[in-house]
């Protein structure tokens, strides 16, 4: 147990200064702020020392390989001295060897851009399908599919694709382009269809059709939808959704930011599902939150349309990103790499994605309010439900309630937040890749002891 010394002045400074992400602050004119002081493996320590078992790995889907791990400190410290910065004109060395060793787990692909965040890699990605758009299609190939309930970002660009109603209120207007498609969740099932993968990637051709296929140069979508319900694809869905761009000449963008480097038991998410995209983002779990980074994968179709008439001084890809020339996030993420591979953590992952849905399951059978469980390796959901015959939301206070009580039981837990008005209604576990069977046993453990306070339930 973390033995905290006198934080008061360190509290202070934050309640005074410090304005925190996706949070309400007028509950900190009279109570603390929480600060996170340590990290071990699994566990972290607030100012007061107590100490929680994190089941959402830094509290977005991030920490994949846990906390403390001095080997990619160490890496990161190393390459610092010898070089820190360098603007990605230039190459680096920890960049062409990490760049080397993502390509091999990613068959198909072949180019790697740098950048400091899942936004910006989604944006690098957005900027990327306008450019080729004026170059082969007289600019009219422009428009960006993204789906309802993904989330691809905070930028402004990024919430113009985004799935989520509630993050993008009081944000617009937004650029024009970006055309929403239907959800594919079939426990909210918008037809009543035996091969309901199929029909939900039917769907996207309507709006392509609709759009007009000679206007649309983008599908942008999560694998496994994260902060919109923890969504897992029906069968058939992604087979289709390939077939389908393939037809119309559309570029598939999938997102990575959350299923990417191991999430969900392979190295990313959509190699469940035999697609090949033409470009992947990703960011958190690919260094673990050791260091910033996040990647935009190309495949080589794509990278050489920046190339072909290098006498036109307006034919590359005209774009930087500051941060994208820090040499820390390929150091970290080499080394994050490395830690999956040796430790076993994709097979882990699998094993213990499953004992988290089976245990899920058993909780499904004791409480009515879960309506449904959903995960795929160690990204899971649990929908509630205040009726499970009509499928009515619980109410959002109600859920956040649950989360409450697994947080005093020293249980860190989530749940979708500002994503759509009455269906915030999922919980969500993201444990580390390094979860132990005991690490599962207590957090569906301390999710049985929160929901048996929750009335009627």
């Amino acid at each position: 147990m973390y033995d905290t010394n006198d934080l008061s002045g360190v509290v202070e400074a934050d309640r005074a200064h410090v304005w925190h992400h996706l949070t309400q602050h007028k509950p900190f004119e009279t109570g603390e702020p929480r600060i996170i002081v340590e990290g071990r493996g699994m566990r972290v320590w607030d100012q007061k020392g107590k100490e929680f078992l994190d089941a959402v790995s830094g509290g977005v889907w991030t920490v994949n390989v846990g906390y403390g791990r001095e080997s990619i400190a160490n890496a990161v410290r190393d390459q610092l001295v010898k070089i820190n910065y360098f603007a990605g004109s230039a190459g680096s060395i920890p960049g062409a060897l990490f760049a080397e060793k993502l390509i091999t787990k990613m068959p198909g692909l072949s180019r790697v851009y740098y950048a400091n965040s899942g936004s910006e890699a989604n944006e690098k990605a957005f900027k990327m399908v306008r450019q080729i758009a004026h170059k082969r299609y007289g600019g009219k190939k422009y428009k960006i599919l993204f789906r309802e309930r993904d989330y691809h970002g905070t930028t402004i660009g990024a919430l113009a694709a985004g799935g989520q109603p509630e993050r993008a209120l009081q944000y617009g207007p937004y650029p024009d382009g970006f055309v929403q498609v239907p959800h594919c969740l079939e426990y909210r099932k918008q037809w009543d269809v035996e091969n309901y993968g199929e029909r939900a990637a039917d769907a996207i051709e309507e709006v392509i059709l609709r759009e007009g296929p000679d206007t649309v140069g983008a599908l942008c979508l999560e694998p496994v939808t994260a902060g919109g319900g923890v969504i897992t694809p029906p069968e058939g869905y992604w087979q289709r959704v390939q077939e389908i761009c393939r037809k119309y000449d559309i570029l598939l963008h999938i997102d990575e930011v959350v299923c990417g480097v191991g999430r969900t038991g392979t190295w990313f998410g959509y190699q469940h599902y035999g697609v090949e995209p033409d470009m992947v983002s990703m960011a958190k779990g690919l260094a673990s939150g050791y260091a910033a980074i996040s990647c935009l994968v190309t495949n080589e179709k794509v990278f050489e349309l920046f190339k072909d008439d290098a006498s036109d001084p307006l034919n590359h890809f005209r774009d930087i990103s500051t941060f994208g020339g820090c040499t820390a996030g390929p150091a970290a993420a080499l080394e994050n790499m490395r830690i999956i591979e040796d430790e076993g953590l994709l097979d882990n992952t699998t094993a213990m994605g499953a004992r988290l849905m089976e245990g899920l399951a058993v909780l499904k059978d004791k409480y009515a309010l879960i309506g449904d469980i959903r995960g795929k390796g160690l990204f899971c959901g649990a929908e509630l439900v205040a009726d499970r015959d009509t499928r009515e939301p619980l109410p959002e206070a109600v859920v956040k309630s649950v989360v409450t009580e697994c947080d005093k039981r020293g249980v860190i837990i989530g749940m979708t937040n500002r994503s759509l008005p009455g269906f915030n209604n999922t919980l969500c576990f993201s444990p580390a890749l390094i979860s132990t069977p005991d690490d599962i046993d207590l957090i569906l453990s301390t999710l049985d002891e929160a929901l048996a306070t929750v009335p009627a339930a």
